[in-house]
């Protein structure tokens, strides 16, 4: 495994230790500061002519206090995150992961679940030698796709 691959699973695994923590300025560590996050409306909304950008271009204070709303609000039930393959480019400055992810939380107090499940592209670049998300496609399910 190429240092940089090594680096993208380090940053995929520092991502997972923040929701499971629900630590908020760890999550903010793996963030370019120019990073754009959009989202499909649903897990089968493959057309990106239907996702939308629910949190903008990032800000640092505007997105600390959106997940520190949930994480105050949900309790984390479970967070499973596999990686399935870090393509890294023949540079060794820009990489991306392929993750899967099943999470699952529940409001504190009406009971409601909210899950996070299907499959995420996570794209890094280099920045001051440091490995920093500046994209990542929500959370797609692929099994009808599959051949």
């Amino acid at each position: 495994m190429s240092p940089a691959e090594t680096s993208v699973r380090e940053i995929v695994d520092r991502e997972t230790r923040a929701w499971d923590t629900q630590d908020v300025e760890l999550l903010l560590s793996v963030l370019h500061p120019d990073m754009v996050w959009p989202w499909p409306p649903h897990a089968r909304a493959h057309d990106p002519a239907h996702w939308v950008l629910p949190l903008g271009r990032f800000d640092r204070d505007r997105w600390r206090r959106g997940w520190q709303e949930l994480f105050d609000s949900h309790e984390l039930v479970h967070n499973r995150r596999t990686i399935q393959c870090v393509r890294v480019s023949a540079e060794q400055d820009g990489a991306f992961a392929v993750v899967d992810v099943d999470t699952l939380w529940r409001h504190r107090e009406t009971g409601r679940e909210q899950r996070w499940r299907g499959r995420a592209c996570k794209i890094y670049t280099t920045v001051g030698g440091a490995w920093k998300m500046i994209a990542h496609t929500g959370l797609l399910d692929y099994s009808s796709l599959e051949g």
